[in-house]
């Protein structure tokens, strides 16, 4: 299913416009359904990172609503022409963007997953089924409202985003066997969510994995430059995915570099679990487990240990990561270039905070999340990402001798 040509790419952009002025007009309304959706969280005693997630105030409904209009003023994935070549025979060939079709979004928490994968899909020519969690009901209820504001505005379908609108958690089962309905599922949030629509689903999915990320501080890292990127990348948001779990740093510069980055982690009120040699630099580091290199932790916890340079790095990287983004800070061009090429993650990173894995850091708006398997899309996936591509063969007569 198709929702649009590149000739009403013009009316679309005007629609996400029009919902950010919405959104924006109904933010008191927003606050009081979130106020609801936050009690839930704690009557059901939901973790603080979840609880997090839901939350929503005027700054973040103001950053949801310049998402929109910059995945408005986004160019039109949909007819762009990928490639063209002529062969000998004269058959002009081009590879063309297309629309996937009818995409389900299966996510928990994040309100703003259900403004960015509504507009992510219209921008795309797609149709999204949102099935956001229990502790976000509310609040997505007066999105999608504003969401089919925006449509009607624009004389756009209504069903071209739907809400789910159960609470229900059969009905992701249901969603999850529509094959010949749905043609791609995207799961977003924890570790059991994603294992049970890859064991469930009957429709192919993108997947969405946790973000056990890395910071590794190699040898030849400038450290007030390591001090500023690590505090960043682990503090400024504690429950993003492309927050930093473990922090890596070279055996050379260990007793230098680290002691006023764990001092400032500290500071801003984490705990820190090291290995032997990273216990013996501050005596308030409490040890690491082997099951520590494993954790997605979502709060303000870091796991540190001490590597023989760079080989062992990527190696506890490729070995203990997601394949979600690392990051490595030197200023050895031969040491990053390998960092970046051996790492087998979906983003990586050069002397910058592992909080830039965003969509909308990248240039794409928003994001209904990180893919991290092999296959494409891989990374922030934006509009273009939700794009598919077709051959269009341009001939003047020929026939197959």
């Amino acid at each position: 299913m198709m929702l649009k040509s590149r000739s009403v790419n013009f009316i679309i952009m005007d629609s996400l416009h029009y919902l950010a002025t919405v959104l924006r007009g109904r933010t008191e309304e927003l606050l009081a359904a979130n106020a609801r959706d936050l009690e839930l969280c704690r009557t059901r005693g939901l973790s603080a990172a979840m609880t997090d997630r839901s939350r929503l105030d005027a700054g973040r409904i103001e950053g949801i609503a310049r998402g929109l209009e910059e995945v408005a003023a986004l160019p039109d994935p949909v007819g762009a022409i990928e490639s063209e070549w002529t062969r000998p025979n004269g058959l002009r060939i081009r590879r063309v963007r297309v629309p996937i079709g009818v995409i389900a979004i299966v996510y928990e928490a994040r309100p703003n997953v259900t403004a960015d994968a509504g507009a992510i899909c219209l921008k795309s020519g797609n149709v999204a089924i949102l099935r956001g969690g229990a502790e976000s009901f509310e609040s997505s209820q007066v999105i999608v409202g504003c969401l089919h504001a925006g449509l009607r505005a624009a004389g756009l379908p209504r069903d071209a985003i739907q809400l789910v609108p159960t609470r229900d958690r059969a009905a992701v089962g249901q969603l999850l066997t529509m094959s010949g309905l749905v043609d791609v599922v995207v799961p977003r949030g924890g570790k059991s969510l994603i294992e049970r629509v890859m064991a469930e689903a009957r429709v192919p999915v993108l997947a969405h994995l946790d973000g056990i990320c890395h910071s590794y501080v190699h040898r030849a890292a400038d450290a007030g430059m390591a001090r500023r990127i690590v505090v960043n990348a682990k503090m400024r948001r504690v429950t993003v995915c492309g927050a930093t779990e473990t922090l890596l740093v070279d055996r050379d510069v260990a007793a230098t570099h680290l002691p006023p980055i764990l001092a400032d982690l500290f500071a801003a009120g984490c705990e820190i679990r090291g290995d032997a040699t990273v216990q013996r630099l501050d005596p308030r580091v409490a040890p690491a487990s082997e099951a520590d290199w494993r954790t997605e932790y979502l709060e303000a916890i870091l796991s540190v240990r001490v590597v023989d340079g760079l080989d062992e790095a990527i190696d506890h990287v490729n070995r203990y990561g997601s394949h979600h983004t690392d990051a490595i800070v030197t200023a050895d061009d031969a040491a990053a270039e390998a960092f970046c090429r051996r790492v087998d993650s979906a983003i990586v990173l050069r002397n910058a905070s592992t909080q830039f894995a965003d969509g909308g850091e990248f240039g794409f708006g928003a994001e209904i999340g990180i893919a991290t398997g092999r296959l494409p899309p891989r990374g922030p996936v934006g509009p273009e990402q939700l794009t598919s591509y077709k051959y269009v063969v341009l001939g003047d007569g020929q026939i197959r001798p």
